[in-house]
């Protein structure tokens, strides 16, 4: 394989490479933003509950 190609093969995987890991970086932050708003819906819901404590445990016969 001549230089030149070898140098663009290169820098095509470094580019695809840092186009992935901003994408993951981009899903991550995504999650988090979801999992964060997804905690303060069941902090909010457990808020306004007349009596929190009802329906908060399960009993299990068996």
């Amino acid at each position: 394989m001549d230089i030149p190609a070898l140098s663009m093969a290169l820098t095509q995987a470094q580019t695809m490479s840092g186009v992935s890991i901003a994408v993951l970086s981009k899903s991550l932050d995504n999650m988090e933003t979801g999992g964060n708003a997804m905690v303060d819906m069941m902090k909010s819901s457990m808020e306004l509950s007349v009596n929190p404590a009802i329906g908060s445990n399960i009993d299990l016969y068996l």
